[in-house]
């Protein structure tokens, strides 16, 4: 049985993957039907409309329309660390009432 990073790791290499299909890369269609499916809860709580195409121009550091699995690895971190400091200040605010 893996270890719980482990897990993380081949979580994400295989939800890469199926939505990247044979072409080994993600489209903006592609990379909008990802987040729409595995991020739902991430976007619902966007005030940005336009989001995702930022999320697209971010990741697609070559500027193909393409996004490889190392630029969408990049986008791991930062959504962990934009829900982290979420929790912890919505820890905090919850602690002072």
């Amino acid at each position: 049985m893996p270890f719980r990073m482990e897990h993380a790791m081949e979580t994400m290499m295989f939800t890469f993957h199926r939505f990247a299909g044979d072409k080994g890369y993600l489209t903006k269609k592609d990379l909008r039907v990802l987040m729409k499916e595995e991020f739902l809860g991430f976007l619902e709580n966007q005030k940005d409309p336009v989001s995702g195409d930022k999320i697209m121009k971010d990741l697609d550091l070559c500027q193909d329309g393409r996004v490889g699995f190392q630029s969408f690895f990049l986008l791991i971190p930062g959504l962990a660390i934009v829900c982290s400091d979420y929790f912890v200040v919505h820890t905090k605010q919850k602690g002072r009432k």
